[in-house]
């Protein structure tokens, strides 16, 4: 990762030169924001401006969540990470040649503006007021799917559960199908990987430091903007309303003994030393019991090769909707064309339950109407075509149960998997910190 570096310094710090020498005179005369260099990625570089444009929203958000605004030094120093974190993942992103192509980032603009009851001239229109720019907006939004599908292809897609997990999830989880759920908000102190002992007597000297101050009076969300690692620590750690069995396996061991208002002990995991807040808890009782929304789908599969590629996988199908939008029967053509075992049946998946498929199928598919067929979906089988016939709600039975349990602990061990993924991309990336320096 750290070939041409110095070649790419070099570049920048001529770049930057040649730049103040070609301004005219009577710009020079102006004053002018400098920028410098705050932190180098690998062969990239992350800017004082790109850090304050990420540090001024930031700043509108706590606010706009009525949270107490860290000191300025501890933000910073947060929002840092953050974009070295993002900035690495983009980075692994484009060496594997993932890409966002514009199609499919309008698709997902649309998809905000129609979820928010906007037009997209609206939605640019409340953007522009809040000071917020269309083309950031747009790259923010490319940079949002550019991530999740790195996620999905390097953590989610690769998550097994197994029989074994599911009967002794059921087992011990009594409750998990109750329809209780639980507020909570959570403070991580990230462990690097393969952490010594003496690092993780460090970190939990800093974690008995944080509990110190809560058990002084001071408040959770304020502290846990300032010093939490995790994604959501800037918000105030809060992980919102969940069910026990959306809650990871640590945090839902301890909660259900707690009452609301109580903070946990220093809890240990692979990522590192975490502090949980039950904010609040509702629900319960045999009333509550899981129903569940089911789908009937049906679906056109292709798959690349060597001498089909993405692209073409993608214009084939994008050709065979335009056909289904006109009138052709979907079953006929999945028969001809899919790449499925359901080609025989029409494509017909049957009855599905929420995480009866992988990520990327199931997100596509919940987004359709009875009726409505998709854009071409990518998923690591290759290129879908999804339409949905109908819809029903479902009392659980035990085999649903498990289909609930298999889809709940997927979740747990894809966000852990994932957070030790984070963790090892960081450590295994080169970072040259300048924000103090100068």
């Amino acid at each position: 990762m750290n070939r041409n570096l110095s070649r790419s310094r070099l570049l920048v710090a001529a770049g930057l030169c040649s730049l103040a020498l070609s301004l005219p005179l009577h710009a020079a005369q102006r004053p002018v924001e400098v920028d410098r260099i705050v932190a180098v990625v690998n062969n990239e570089v992350v800017t004082a401006l790109q850090l304050r444009a990420r540090v001024d929203q930031a700043v509108r958000q706590l606010q706009r969540q009525g949270v107490e605004l860290p000191p300025a030094a501890v933000l910073e120093r947060q929002l840092l990470e953050r974009l070295i974190v993002e900035r690495a993942q983009l980075q692994l992103a484009r060496e594997t040649s993932l890409r966002v192509d514009d199609a499919t980032l309008e698709r997902a603009i649309d998809r905000i503006a129609a979820n928010n009851r906007l037009s997209v001239e609206q939605l640019r229109e409340a953007l522009a007021k809040d000071g917020v720019a269309w083309s950031r907006f747009r790259d923010e939004i490319r940079t949002e799917i550019l991530l999740t599908r790195l996620r999905e292809r390097e953590v989610d897609s690769k998550v097994v559960v197994t029989d074994a997990e599911i009967d002794n999830f059921l087992a011990s989880n009594p409750d998990a199908f109750s329809g209780q759920e639980f507020e909570v908000a959570h403070i991580l102190l990230r462990a690097p990987e393969q952490a010594s002992p003496q690092q993780i007597e460090a970190l939990r000297a800093r974690a008995e430091g944080v509990m110190a101050r809560l058990r002084s009076g001071e408040d959770f969300a304020r502290v846990a903007a300032e010093v939490s690692d995790a994604p959501d620590g800037l918000s105030g750690g809060s992980l919102g309303w969940r069910p026990l069995d959306r809650l990871p396996a640590l945090f839902a061991e301890v909660v259900r003994n707690m009452r609301p208002g109580e903070t946990s002990q220093i809890l240990r995991s692979a990522s590192g030393l975490h502090i949980v807040r039950l904010v609040d808890r509702r629900g319960g009782g045999d009333a509550a019991v899981a129903k569940l929304e089911q789908t009937r789908a049906r679906h056109i599969l292709i798959r690349t090769s060597e001498v089909l590629s993405d692209a073409d996988a993608e214009a084939r199908l994008l050709g065979i909707r335009e056909r289904v939008v006109n009138g052709v029967d979907f079953g006929e053509l999945a028969k001809a064309s899919s790449a499925d075992l359901s080609a025989a049946k029409g494509g017909d998946l049957g009855w599905l339950n929420p995480g009866d498929t992988v990520p990327e199928f199931e997100r596509a598919m919940n987004a359709l109407q009875p009726g409505e067929v998709s854009a071409p979906v990518k998923s690591p089988f290759g290129w879908h075509l999804i339409q949905v016939l109908e819809r029903r709600v479902q009392d659980v039975t035990d085999e649903r149960k498990r289909n609930a349990a298999r889809a709940a602990l997927r979740d747990r061990k894809a966000d852990e998997a994932y957070e030790d993924w984070l963790r090892q991309l960081r450590d295994s990336t080169y970072v040259d910190l300048r924000l103090e320096r100068e």
